[in-house]
């Protein structure tokens, strides 16, 4: 199976790697970091301004949509893509995480997940196969099979269990999916032990994807815990296939997750953060509320170019923040976003240059004296 990921340039002293990803409605360069947009939108900011911050791709979320508005009416109105106004291409999450989530409203079986809509208690039931076709509904340019999580901490008997139905549902949504163009993604279970990871993705390779993901991390482990299994299992997914990170996470968690080969990471931080005051710098986190900031008219980020940091003072964004002001999550949801999607330009650029541990070395630096991981 020709794959649509080619490496273009690796680091000499670790995995990290450029890539080029090709889909249906674009090529992404990689590394890359996907803003999550939930519900066929990015919180408090517009496609434009996605398109100005430099984004290559956004994740939809098939639970949600299937739920509301309804795949079938996304289809019925062009797809995803016209139903958000976004022509650049969309990954979609298959929803075993949301379903995972709603603990005792769902029950996993062998034939798929029943669960209760968290919006108003109805019966619902999402097989394998139904992943792939609500997705192929809603035209996302990437989709992901269905997967069952695994809590932590959890037995290992509990996590060989979930691994298996994870991989037997695997292999159902590759049989299911038809020939429309969209890429498939596999997803790597196996809790916190590195012998069911490694031997999860020999039988996720034998089935074959179009690229593996990493699921089932940053779910309450600690983040030793997390960084151990990155390290274990990221080097060995295929070489000629994306590697995907699901829901990961800070920006040293990107950072960490490239230098260890990783090419594509999602998470709601950055907007779900900015809406609640907390803002990336590249010293640091800022929490805008503090009272340290009502006189300060000086920028978020010194060394930002976006244009929040430009044009608006931390005094400002404070009084926007402190008055329950709209724009105050539009604009430190923008700067948030313009943060992440720089960083992964910068480590593709110190890829390409082969200095990409010197690069890591300045960040780190920069974030208040903090040491590399």
């Amino acid at each position: 199976m020709p794959s649509p990921f080619t490496v273009l340039a690796r680091s000499s002293e670790c995995q990290a790697r450029t890539g080029r990803l090709v889909t249906l409605r674009g090529t992404i360069e990689t590394p890359v970091f996907m803003p999550v947009g939930t519900q066929a939108t990015v919180k408090a900011v517009t496609p434009e301004d996605l398109k100005s911050l430099g984004a290559q791709i956004i994740l939809g979320n098939t639970y949600h949509l299937y739920i509301r508005p309804g795949h079938e009416l996304i289809r019925e109105l062009g797809g995803l893509h016209r139903f958000m106004h976004w022509d650049r291409p969309i990954l979609t999450d298959s929803g075993g995480f949301q379903i995972f989530s709603l603990n005792e409203l769902a029950k996993i079986t062998e034939e798929g997940a029943a669960f209760r809509s968290h919006l108003d208690g109805a019966k619902l039931f999402l097989s394998p196969e139904d992943a792939i076709h609500v997705q192929e509904a809603l035209g996302s340019d990437i989709m992901m099979t269905l997967d069952t999580c695994i809590p932590f901490p959890a037995t290992r008997d509990e996590a060989a269990r979930a691994t298996a139905l994870t991989n037997r549902w695997a292999r159902r949504c590759r049989t299911a999916q038809s020939p429309t163009g969209q890429l498939l993604f596999g997803i790597v279970q196996g809790g916190m032990n590195e012998d069911l990871r490694l031997e999860a993705l020999e039988e996720l390779k034998d089935i074959g994807f179009d690229g593996y993901a990493l699921g089932g991390l940053s779910v309450g482990e600690p983040k030793e815990m997390m960084l151990d299994i990155l390290a274990c299992c990221a080097p060995r997914l295929p070489e000629e296939r994306s590697r995907y990170l699901m829901g990961v996470g800070t920006p040293e968690d990107l950072v960490e997750g490239v230098r260890h080969g990783v090419d594509m990471f999602d998470c709601v931080m950055p907007t779900r953060n900015a809406r609640n005051g907390m803002l990336f710098t590249s010293q640091g986190k800022l929490v805008i509320k503090n009272a340290c900031f009502q006189r300060d008219a000086g920028p978020l980020d010194p060394l930002c170019t976006c244009s929040v940091c430009k044009n608006f003072s931390r005094a400002y964004l404070r009084h926007l923040f402190q008055s329950h002001e709209i724009l105050a999550s539009q604009l430190n949801s923008i700067h948030n976003l313009h943060y992440y999607c720089n960083l992964m330009a910068q480590m593709r650029e110190a890829i390409r240059q082969d200095r990409f541990l010197a690069f890591r070395d300045e960040f780190y630096r920069l974030r208040n004296g903090q040491k590399p991981m």
